[in-house]
């Protein structure tokens, strides 16, 4: 049997692509949340449209933050619990007009882990959502740190976020 060049080079393309499809590593996840709360849409906005201002989240203990609502503000909010974990978080864009704002976050141990629209006279209708990637890069991840442990625990920041707003904001 003869091998050529070509050969080769078909067997290591054939090699490279299929390597390449074990070693994607991890895929983007998304959670989007919304609640319905019985309650003015600009009731609501005053209460979550400061970025600073994290108060009404049952987990958060205290935020501490620089530039305001202007784009590039930065936030630190400190969570509660043992060893009083963080999350740096960047405001990326903001619309009073809008009743929304949109940030990222810069800065997380991966252990650890809205926009508002009126809806008919008094209710409002607040949706959160967040695109973001599992704590464990490559292929593979201990179950702590894989796809839906990262949805579970994004999904309960969440939950637990909008259930105390609505339950503040209902009063």
């Amino acid at each position: 049997m003869k091998v050529t060049r070509r050969d080769v080079l078909v067997v290591a393309m054939a090699a490279l692509f299929a390597g390449s499809a074990w070693a994607h590593g991890p895929s983007r996840q998304k959670v989007e949340l919304t609640v319905d709360i019985a309650a003015p849409a600009d009731k609501v906005w005053a209460r979550v449209a400061n970025f600073h201002d994290m108060s009404w989240h049952p987990a958060v203990a205290r935020t501490e933050g620089q530039g305001g609502n202007e784009v590039g503000a930065s936030r630190v909010l400190t969570l509660k619990g043992e060893g009083d974990p963080t999350i740096a978080e960047q405001l990326t864009r903001y619309s009073a007009e809008g009743m929304s704002y949109s940030y990222k976050i810069t800065q997380v141990d991966v252990k650890v882990l809205p926009v508002i629209t009126a809806d008919g006279e008094g209710k409002s209708k607040v949706q959160w959502r967040g695109a973001f990637y599992r704590g464990f890069p490559n292929n593979d991840p201990p179950p702590e740190l894989n796809d839906q442990a990262a949805i579970t625990a994004v999904t309960g920041v969440y939950k637990g976020g909008l259930d105390a707003l609505k339950a503040e904001m209902e009063k």
